[in-house]
């Protein structure tokens, strides 16, 4: 395999985002069977500032990065599912919104959402397992790293159960089956084979550098850095987990660019939990969504493609 531009992205509603060595570009296959493509050339925060692109420090930065790229290619992707379910039914509340902050409505939204999406996340996955791991204090458990390590069981039990829950949605496996194509295609290209559906589909959809494999990693490295914490009070804990996370990310970021990066026993370790997980995460894509897929790959990096029949291409310059 030779070496290649690094390349990730998402899934979205009826889609794929990838991020590429040419900016973001976001696919979208509408009801009228036509792939809607945008993209957008955006320097990441970490190659802008040399500080922020420190090892550790650029984990964390490239976290919240990515949060605000997903949340704004995935409200993208739903914008034309809902222009044509509520084309011309635009509430008072809409109306209120756009009356107060007028043309940056849709970036008030978006933070309001990465803080909603932040707040939940912390509050399901850090400051719940804590809490109920605090019981097993009545059952004469007092050993710090014991408490700690079932603080990290219940964590990682809360985040398989809500990864279950969700792939039971029609609408969530539709997406998993783009994140699935999202995999395959990187793949694809990372085996220099040219980007085709029927190339893409051999592929596995298990990647080493998905997102689920970063949020695992996430789960277990904070097992080990919140035991030298000790097990104080629970205010104490709650805010030493908010402190610390962004430790927990950057390390993990290094370890996954690590796993992405090597071929050897130790990576593949590391590697297989996340990559079971993703059997909950990703579904198998048919044609049609591999194509989506490829072509977000493609306008990502920058590829000539031949085939622009059904494609409305949109390029914007993006500030951030």
């Amino acid at each position: 395999m030779n070496e290649k531009p690094s390349v990730g992205g998402q899934a979205v509603i009826e889609g794929v985002m990838m991020r590429g060595s040419k900016g973001v570009a976001t696919a979208v296959r509408k009801e009228d069977n036509t792939i809607e493509l945008k993209v957008e050339k955006i320097i990441p925060y970490t190659k802008k500032n040399r500080f922020l692109g420190l090892p550790i420090i650029r984990g964390f930065v490239s976290l919240l990065e990515s949060m605000i790229i997903g949340i704004r290619t995935l409200n993208y992707s739903a914008s034309f599912f809902e222009d044509e379910e509520n084309e011309g039914n635009t509430s008072k509340f809409d109306e209120f919104l756009k009356k107060i902050f007028k043309d940056k409505v849709n970036d008030v939204l978006m933070a309001v959402s990465l803080c909603i999406s932040i707040i939940f996340a912390m509050g399901i996955f850090f400051v719940l397992p804590t809490f109920a791991a605090n019981i097993f204090k009545y059952l004469n458990i007092h050993n710090t790293v014991v408490l700690n390590l079932l603080e990290g069981i219940i964590r990682v039990s809360l985040f398989i159960l809500y990864l279950f829950l969700i792939g039971k949605m029609e609408d969530i496996q539709r997406v998993f089956q783009y994140h699935g194509a999202e995999h395959k295609t990187v793949f694809c290209y990372e085996h220099n084979e040219e980007l085709t559906p029927e190339n893409a589909s051999k592929y596995s959809r298990f990647h080493p550098r998905c997102g689920t494999n970063f949020l695992f990693l996430v789960m277990i490295i904070s097992i080990l850095v919140f035991s030298l914490t000790g097990w104080n009070s629970l205010v104490f804990r709650i805010i030493s987990r908010i402190v610390l996370l962004p430790i927990v990310s950057g390390v993990t970021y290094e370890v996954i660019r690590w796993m992405g990066r090597s071929d050897n026993e130790l990576s593949k370790i590391f590697s297989y939990p996340g990559l079971m997980l993703q059997k909950l995460t990703t579904r198998e894509p048919d044609y049609s969504q591999l194509e989506v897929a490829i072509k977000a790959l493609k306008a990502a990096e920058g590829i000539e493609d031949d085939e622009e029949i059904n494609i409305v291409a949109e390029e914007v310059e993006a500030s951030s």
